[in-house]
């Protein structure tokens, strides 16, 4: 006999017998569940199914509670959502693994390094251009340009060298913008929605992808002659040649994404008709002007912002520069202002830096690169004075510094050493000690006290309700490309939630991660990374060519091919990270000690990872009741049971090599099929 009963207000009719699971998942009402399989007994071990029925003082395992006639049932009432919460939390508690490799975690994009660079391996370039598009549309550049921090975080250093990412990035993009088979961005459903964006570089762009893909139609407004804004005009050519940028924006535009150049806010258009007339509008101008150094001097013929020196060579001009130069500064543009000036014709060039090149935040390979070149280091120096002659710099005076003792954050800032100074005779000074936003125009919208954009930090929302900002010029200014992406992708998910109504805010995404030490890759072949063909120092300084001729494909695979693949096999499957974030977990609260389990040979074809283990018993409950036998059970009692193979040995080696059932029911990725 049929019982009808409701769950969430839904109407479900029950066969006689018939659980509350398996009625309401035929229902379309999902229920969590990381123990159940309508192939084998009902276990009810992980506690996660709970909900609650009226008139019933005790909370219900769906998995095995059956419906009496009448029943209202809910899922989501305030007892049961805290009781799944809590099981959740205890079995993370004591979840040891990589869901994501740490590549992935550190670039502020999230961009999956782990698998593109797989794909790379196999092969796959159009693939791995794939990955990456999925994340940010700008694969072929930003591999040229960006400093890699997902570099920083690869356990391959715990071998010999972390793996090229960024070049392998470039070299796939490359491969598929050389082919007859380019990539195209898949947009969704027109939604009858308009946004402006105001800004053409990184941030705006990436933007205008993932509003695209969300089927709104996109206008991006940016007053420089071509798109692409600071990859154009503030990083050089030998670094991102603008025939590939070109490419690349060429794609975006193919998308339907409608690139207005040359119009300036507040003289060809005003920002008020702008929000006036879209539905939603970001600001993405970036961080144009250059930080004056306030030393004496500064106005002189011949000190210049050195954003402002780069963005003429972006322009097609040739600035003129002396035969001696100085840049101030020690990131990545005094980088480039310096290897500029070389290029230029400059004889003598000084990169003035208060701290040592330990604490320089430009990437090591652009240091070495511009010490190769000829540039010259004056570390632990600080301009106070800038000098000349009839209104022309001839010459800037320096403080000597020395490191001070470490403040709270651990950092040693430089200090004066008392009557220690040095001049030097130069023609030129270039300022790169920062760069900050020009909010000129954009009327009406609440700043910081730095100049920036004051915008929610989860919303990216401004004082105007239909006003987002993302990129350099938000509250926190300005910083590397990749994190101009990052935000902008974010930016892109909320302001599609207010273009639907929904308030929802960017939630970060929770893993599982775990710390490793070198003694774990002991057994590691050393196999160090590739080396990237390029000009000498002394063919490079002579033009603006590229100063890296890329990998080969036989070298971008071999490099690829040293992925340790930290992050886990079975993440986009994984249940357990599904649910942990469903239900905004919090496992801290139940922190302790976890154990470390070494992995365990099931037959010779799979290994069981006991440290992802969360005990659901899917794995031998398929083996006995599906498959017939007892190859894998269960060993010890209570806190120290562990799945253990069983015998005999032998058998289970034949078998379970075309079987695998285990590894297909697991929940969390703790079975692996080893090849």
């Amino acid at each position: 006999m049929a019982i009808k009963y409701t769950i969430d207000g839904i109407e479900v009719i029950a066969e006689q017998g018939e659980t509350i699971l398996s009625s309401a998942t035929r229902a379309g009402v999902e229920i969590p569940t990381l123990c159940f399989s309508d192939k084998t007994a009902i276990y009810g071990a992980c506690g996660v199914c709970v909900v609650e029925a009226e008139g019933v003082p005790k909370l219900l395992r769906a998995c095995s509670a059956i419906p009496q006639d009448g029943y209202v049932v809910r899922t989501d009432t305030e007892r049961v959502l805290r009781a799944r919460k809590t099981a959740f939390e205890l079995l993370l508690s004591d979840h040891t693994g990589d869901c994501r490799g740490p590549c992935k975690l550190k670039c502020p994009a999230g961009t999956d390094c782990q698998k593109y660079v797989n794909e790379i391996k196999d092969g796959k370039y159009y693939d791995a251009v794939a990955t990456i598009y999925d994340v940010f549309p700008l694969p072929a550049s930003i591999g040229r340009v960006c400093p890699h921090p997902c570099e920083d975080a690869c356990r391959r250093e715990l071998v010999e060298e972390p793996i090229s990412i960024a070049f392998l990035k470039a070299f796939a993009a490359d491969k598929v913008l050389a082919s007859d088979n380019k990539y195209k961005i898949t947009t969704g459903a027109d939604s009858g929605k308009r946004v402006a964006i105001i800004g053409g570089g990184p941030a705006g762009l990436t933007a205008a992808v993932k509003l695209r893909e969300y089927g709104h139609a996109v206008t991006i407004f940016d007053q420089q002659p071509k798109m692409g804004g600071m990859l154009r005009y503030g990083i050089p050519q030998y670094r991102l040649p603008k025939e590939i940028l070109d490419a690349e924006i060429a794609i975006i535009e193919e998308a339907g994404v409608v690139m207005k150049n040359n119009v300036k806010l507040g003289k060809d258009i005003q920002f008020n008709e702008i929000v006036k007339t879209y539905d939603a509008v970001l600001v993405a101008i970036g961080a144009w002007t250059s930080v004056p150094m306030s030393v004496p001097g500064e106005d002189l013929d011949g000190v210049l912002g050195g954003i402002y020196f780069l963005e003429k060579l972006g322009h097609g001009e040739r600035p003129v520069v002396g035969e001696k130069v100085a840049v101030c500064g020690g990131g990545n543009t005094a980088m480039d202002a310096c290897r500029t000036a070389v290029r230029l014709g400059a004889k003598e060039v000084y990169v003035v830096y208060r701290r040592t090149r330990n604490e320089m935040p430009a990437a090591d390979i652009e240091i070495e690169e511009a010490e190769e070149e000829g540039v010259i280091f004056k570390f632990l120096t600080n301009p106070i004075e800038i000098y000349g002659e009839n209104g022309k710099v001839t010459g800037m005076k320096l403080q000597k510094m020395e490191l001070g003792e470490p403040d709270e954050s651990g950092r040693r800032s430089p200090v004066a050493i008392p009557g220690a100074t040095e001049d030097i005779k130069v023609d030129n000074v270039f300022m790169a000690i920062g760069q900050v936003a020009n909010c000129e125009g954009v009327e009406g919208v609440e700043l910081t006290r730095k100049g920036t954009i004051l915008c929610d930090e989860m919303t990216f929302r401004t004082n105007i309700p239909n006003v987002f900002a993302a990129g350099d010029v938000t509250n926190w200014g300005a910083g590397i490309a990749i994190e101009a992406i990052e935000e902008a992708i974010k930016a892109a998910f909320c302001i599609n939630n207010f273009l639907e109504g929904d308030e929802v805010r960017y939630k970060a995404t929770y893993f599982v991660e775990r710390e490793v030490t070198p003694e774990e890759f002991e057994d590691r072949e050393k196999q160090h990374r590739e080396k990237m063909p390029g000009p000498t120092p002394e063919e490079r300084i002579k033009s603006f060519m590229p100063v890296y001729d890329g990998f080969t494909e036989e070298q971008a695979r071999a490099e690829a091919s040293r992925c340790l693949e930290c992050g886990c096999h079975d993440y986009y499957d994984c249940k357990l990270i599904k649910y942990a974030n469903w239900f905004d977990v919090e496992p801290a609260r139940f922190g302790g000690s976890k154990r470390e389990r070494p992995l365990l040979e099931i037959a010779d074809v799979i290994e069981h990872n006991a440290d992802k283990c969360v005990l659901c018993g899917l794995c031998y409950r398929t083996c006995e009741q599906v498959e017939g036998k007892t190859f894998i059970g269960l060993y010890n009692r209570g806190f120290e049971t562990v799945i253990n193979p069983m015998f005999p040995r032998i058998e289970a080696a034949a078998y379970c090599a075309t079987c695998g059932k285990c590894v297909d029911v697991c929940p969390t990725g703790a079975m692996r099929k080893k090849f």
